[in-house]
């Protein structure tokens, strides 16, 4: 399975579902939350965001070598070779 790596803002709605996405899968990632850096550190990985992606869109996922910016689950199922229709463990469903 390729490396996931996402730079997401700790208060952005789509950010966390990203973060949901991949974990319900238990689909390991490294996550960075960018508003929550400080100084240098965070110029640098803002710097980096803007490069690879174009823009600061949030979340932005890195999946191997390809760039996602925004929230896009069928991509990221698409390169991690996962199923779309995706089930919780135990076929349970949450109704909201």
């Amino acid at each position: 399975m390729p490396s996931v790596q996402l730079y997401t803002l700790s208060t952005c709605p789509w950010c966390r579902k990203a973060k949901k996405f991949f974990s319900e899968r238990e689909v390991p990632f490294d996550c960075v939350d960018v508003d929550l850096l400080e100084g240098e550190q965070k110029d640098q990985v803002v710097d980096t965001v803007n490069r690879i992606s174009g823009g600061l869109q949030y979340p932005v996922a890195v999946i191997g070598e390809t760039v996602i910016a925004g929230y896009h689950p069928d991509r990221y199922s698409d390169l991690l070779g996962i199923s779309r229709e995706w089930q919780p463990k135990g076929g349970d469903q949450d109704e909201h």
